[in-house]
């Protein structure tokens, strides 16, 4: 069977179409899209997502939907995390889907994209083993650590690289004073993480800040996923390019790395700082890589029943 699973986030929205065996519970991609409009660009709880970006919005899933028709897919999964939980249009937006493309919206609480967001990036290791995932999103960040039969804690905390990136580093080129004022908040929103003493075999970060960071590392000149899944990034790696993102403008930073970092040039030195914090305070020496997540683990949970 052949299935689309659309992940709509706060900074990127992206399309898997993939052959799905629902017997052997295993996807295969078959294609792969990202696009990063930022719909939750400026975006406040509580507030409307703006009509240039819902305009934005319909014109990716437009094209998106083409996709999706050429493979003759079977079923549509879309869901919908940050930008849409705080949104004050979301249900006008649902409706606008609903009627443009016939797409019925899955809009996830924290909790759920966890629980989603793990079985997508920890179900192909096909075992029992303690995971722990990390998810810098563009509005939000999940912690979870567990096993694919049982989740043991997960939780979401409201920061992410867009909201870091527009109340405290607007500057091209961060200040120091910037830099220490998003430290202090952050460090006070992942304040009941000290002490944790989790007990994994891996440690895995998804989405597009290790996915970025990875790319910067190899030297890719496009992103690929074949080359980026399951690549190792450690604690030391990590703290170097965020020396060395600090030290770049935006400009300098797209025009040092070019399209892998398109579209991330203003939020990926916010997300690396969030990393190396996070495994820092978890005494996390390396992360496994993982290009998946929100899309895989949408198909495990409406086919497999994970």
């Amino acid at each position: 069977m052949i299935i689309a699973s659309i992940d709509i986030g706060t900074n990127t929205i992206i399309l898997l179409i993939a052959e799905v065996d629902i017997n052997n519970k295993t996807i295969s991609p078959l294609y792969n899209e990202q696009r990063i409009p930022r719909i939750g660009k400026g975006l406040v709880p509580g507030k409307p997502i703006s009509d240039t970006k819902v305009d934005e919005l319909l014109i990716i899933l437009e094209n998106y939907n083409l996709i999706i028709k050429r493979f003759n897919c079977k079923k549509i999964i879309i869901t919908a995390t940050n930008a849409f939980r705080i949104a004050s249009n979301k249900n006008k937006i649902k409706e606008i889907l609903k009627e443009k493309f016939d797409f019925d919206i899955n809009i996830v609480s924290g909790k759920e994209e966890a629980d989603i967001t793990f079985n997508g990036a920890v179900f192909s290791f096909n075992d029992d083993l303690n995971n722990l995932v990390i998810d810098i999103g563009g509005g939000s960040t999940e912690i979870i650590y567990g096993s694919i039969n049982k989740i043991i804690f997960k939780k979401s905390y409201q920061i992410g690289v867009v909201s870091a990136k527009e109340k405290y580093l607007r500057n091209s080129s961060p200040e120091q004073n910037e830099i220490n004022s998003y430290q202090t908040e952050f460090k006070q929103a992942f304040s009941d993480l000290k002490g944790m003493n989790f007990q994994f075999k891996r440690a895995i970060a998804i989405a597009g800040t290790p996915t970025t960071l990875a790319a910067i590392k190899l030297n890719l000149n496009e992103y690929d996923e074949d080359l980026l899944e399951g690549h190792i990034l450690n604690y030391k790696e990590i703290e170097n390019l965020v020396l060395e993102l600090s030290a770049l403008k935006e400009s300098e930073i797209l025009q040092k790395y070019k399209s892998v970092v398109k579209g991330r040039e203003d939020v990926i030195l916010s997300g690396s700082i969030i990393l190396l914090y996070i495994m820092k305070l978890l005494e996390i020496d390396e992360v496994i890589v993982s290009t998946k997540g929100i899309r895989y683990g949408a198909i495990c949970k409406e086919l497999f029943n994970i």
